[in-house]
Order: structure tokens, then sequence, then C-alpha cells
């Protein structure tokens, strides 16, 4: 409980940065909750697994919060970081507060959540719940779940975090993005599924994007292509762009069954 007090509040700290003179200005851009379930060593993923497929998708989704991607470590994940990763698509940052207050008085969720939300303080079913508040980039406005990706049991996922050493160079790298990066992606076989600046989380100034691949294999040849590429070439090059990116955190994933990302 004290988990989910916490992160109401730096949600709602995220909002007061959404002025009304940006929402106004880019009213389709989209925000994502990326929310990061930290097993530990006691962690208890089929409880996790069990409160978000029967309870918390499904009441998103009655509320008009769709898709939900859920997600997990790959075997060739080498972060040592075991979590559940949860993305979470608003349309704006009103509705990051009606769906909190729907869910508190939504009697078909707060009963199908029960087990989870009853557990005893010492014994929750994960170490840690991380948070991070993203606003879509020009590149990419929207989240696309590109046909077909649901039916493909063999695909794999990259959720990669962009650290910069200030403001002002991740605002550049959020440039770099919307001036080319995202075409040379595509072109070497990288499927971006999202791409978002940090608006609030424990990582900034940072940008996090997600990407899909047909297979593992795919996955690797697909970064091949991108550093070989004539454009990333050009673009890595560009003097105004040196230094924007301080730290890379990338986690190789697996969709969970019920995902619908």
């Amino acid at each position: 409980m004290k988990n989910m007090i916490l992160n109401s509040f730096v949600m709602l700290a995220a909002m007061t940065l959404l002025t009304s003179t940006a929402q106004a200005a880019q009213p389709d851009r989209e925000l994502y909750e990326v929310r990061s379930y930290l097993l530990g060593e006691k962690g208890d993923a089929k409880a996790i697994d069990a409160y978000l497929q029967d309870a918390l998708i499904p009441a998103l989704n009655r509320h008009g919060i769709k898709p939900v991607g859920v997600f997990t470590n790959s075997e060739n994940d080498e972060t040592g970081s075991e979590r559940i990763v949860v993305v979470i698509p608003y349309a704006n940052a009103d509705q990051i507060l009606a769906t909190r207050t729907a869910l508190a008085k939504d009697q078909q969720y707060l009963a199908d959540a029960k087990s989870y939300l009853d557990r005893e303080p010492k014994n929750a079913p994960y170490q840690r719940i991380t948070s991070e508040l993203l606003s879509a980039m020009d590149c990419m406005p929207n989240a696309k779940v590109p046909e077909g990706t649901l039916s493909n049991d063999d695909r794999v996922y990259e959720l990669r975090l962009y650290e910069s050493p200030n403001e002002r160079l991740g605002d550049l790298k959020v440039e770099m993005f919307n001036s080319g990066e995202v075409p040379i992606f595509l072109d070497s076989g990288i499927q971006p599924l999202f791409i978002g600046q940090c608006v609030v989380g424990p990582n900034t100034p940072s940008l996090t994007y997600l990407t899909v691949y047909p297979s593992e294999e795919a996955r690797g040849k697909a970064w091949d292509a991108f550093r070989a590429h004539k454009d990333w070439a050009v673009l890595s090059k560009v003097e105004k762009y040196q230094g924007t990116v301080s730290h890379i955190d990338k986690y190789v994933l697996v969709a969970k069954p019920y995902s619908q990302m």
C-alpha cells in the first residue's frame, strides 16, 4: 500500500509538469507509465501475474486504457535484475488521475484484486515497484503494435533507457531521434512500439523506448544492420549530438501470455 501511495504522489507531481499549454499544442501525444515490479529474492511472480491478468488489466481496459503491455526477462537478458514490466498508455494527463479514481471505486476490480491487495505488509510479492512517466515524442506520438505481433510466439523485445548528462543534452538526444534516428531503426528491422522522453522518474534526464523483433536471431541482425547503416554513420557524427548519452540500461524481454503488446 505504501508503494501505491508513493506512486500516486509521483504521478501527481508529473502531471503538474505537463502544462495546459503543452497539452493544447500537442493534444494527440500519449503518455506512458513504465512500471517495473522488481522481484528480488522473495518475489512471487505468480501472484503478480494473477493480479495483472485477472484484476488490473481488465479494469484498465474497462476504463478505456489499452493496449497494456506486460513483459519479463528473456533468457538472453544480461541485467541480472528479475522483473515484470508493465507499460500503461494514457491519452493525456487528466486520464491518469481519472483512471486512479475510477479504480478506487471499481467494485469488480477491488474484488478481483482482493488477494493481492490484502497481502500482509511483510509478504509483498515484490521487492519494490519503480515507475517512470514518459511523454511520447514527435517521431512517434502514439504507441503502435504491428499487425501479427501477438500471434508470433518467438518474438522478443528490448526496453532501452538512455540517460543524458544534463537537460540540454537530454533534449538534444530527443531531437536526434526526431531528426532521423527512427527511420534508420525501421530500415534496419528495429520496430519501435513506443518512444518517450521521461517527465518523472528515477533516471532523468532520459528517454525510454520499447522495440520488438520476430525472433532473437532477428534482434541481433537488426542491431548489426543499424550499426552499419550509412545514415547512422552520418547522424552519429553530428557534432551537437556528441555526448548526449551517458548511460544505457538495456533489458531483453519476452511478453507475458496475457500481454496486449
